[in-house]
């Protein structure tokens, strides 16, 4: 049910697309088409394990340990731009995906008082733990692989001009994570316990299903603001900008989950910050260089004429 709600609520994106009339303009040929198809059939299905995936390790983890092992995603993403989308990391970056490794694993191998204090009431098993940590850096992992190959996509298959290529996006991968979701849903069984997961929730049946209209609804614009960024610059700067909030969630989770802020995990928020100040500053000089360049070359061009 958590995963399927992270796609669920694609059906309201075709709100926005009603500001976008050349969302029926130049309909691509049949042979183009189902070249999307399988490209969005592909991307639903590896949006569908990865939510799995995520889902799975967030359970045994306390909410700051599994904020920080995300990061590793930064690092998997940086990989795939270089492999799948060609791109170019400069030493900056380089020493941004170094930080933010470490940061990760201080995490990893330092034990967390909050999962302590939690598992007395609630045991965690270690072996749990343990697939916890394996699920949620696989899950890092297929989430970086997935920008990426938007961003292929993007640049390769679909070449459309127009924003509302990201809505498509959106709706048909959705639409494919959430069909394999609910077969999951049924095949498991798990949907003959809805019903009395809804009565032992503490907050009452309307909470409920107010939490799962909600979670779908912000997942449907943190999405579209991902693979928006995706279109407009490259899989590896959407990630960034994603997980800047990333080093505040322990915080988040000292405020509201009663967790404990050990000296580690803030050494690993500062990590993670260096890394992404790092980043960023590597990203305005290589867009510094690229305007001088291109200042460059006009005026070379003008002196010519």
């Amino acid at each position: 049910m958590a995963s399927l709600m992270q796609t669920a609520g694609f059906p309201l994106l075709y709100l926005p697309l009603l500001f976008f009339p050349s969302f029926n303009k130049q309909s691509p040929s049949s042979s183009n088409n189902i070249t999307h198809y399988v490209v969005y059939f592909s991307l639903g299905c590896l949006l569908a394990i990865d939510n799995f995936m995520y889902t799975v390790g967030v359970k045994p983890l306390s909410i700051s340990t599994y904020s920080l092992l995300c990061a590793s995603q930064l690092v998997f993403n940086a990989v795939f731009s270089v492999v799948i989308n060609c791109e170019k990391l400069g030493i900056l970056t380089l020493n941004s995906i170094i930080f933010i490794t470490v940061s990760a694993s201080m995490v990893a191998i330092h034990p967390d008082s909050s999962e302590t204090k939690r598992d007395e009431k609630n045991p965690v098993r270690k072996n749990e733990h343990t697939i916890g940590f394996i699920s949620t850096v696989g899950a890092s992992a297929g989430y970086a692989l997935l920008l990426s190959l938007t961003q292929f996509s993007f640049d390769k298959i679909l070449k459309k001009d127009r924003f509302s290529v990201v809505f498509e996006m959106q709706i048909y991968t959705s639409l494919v994570s959430s069909f394999v979701c609910l077969l999951g849903l049924f095949l498991s069984l798990e949907f003959m316990d809805l019903k009395s997961e809804m009565e032992k929730f503490d907050e009452g049946k309307v909470i409920y299903v107010v939490s799962l209209i909600g979670i779908a609804l912000a997942w449907q614009i943190c999405t579209v603001g991902v693979v928006g960024l995706i279109y407009l610059v490259s899989s590896l700067f959407s990630n960034v900008v994603s997980m800047l909030s990333l080093p505040f969630v322990p915080v988040v989770g000292v405020l509201l989950y009663e967790e404990k802020m050990d000296a580690i995990k803030v050494l690993a928020m500062l990590f993670t910050l260096w890394g992404f100040a790092s980043y960023i500053y590597q990203q305005y000089l290589d867009d510094k260089k690229s305007k001088k360049k291109e200042s460059q070359e006009i005026e070379d061009s003008e002196s010519e004429v």
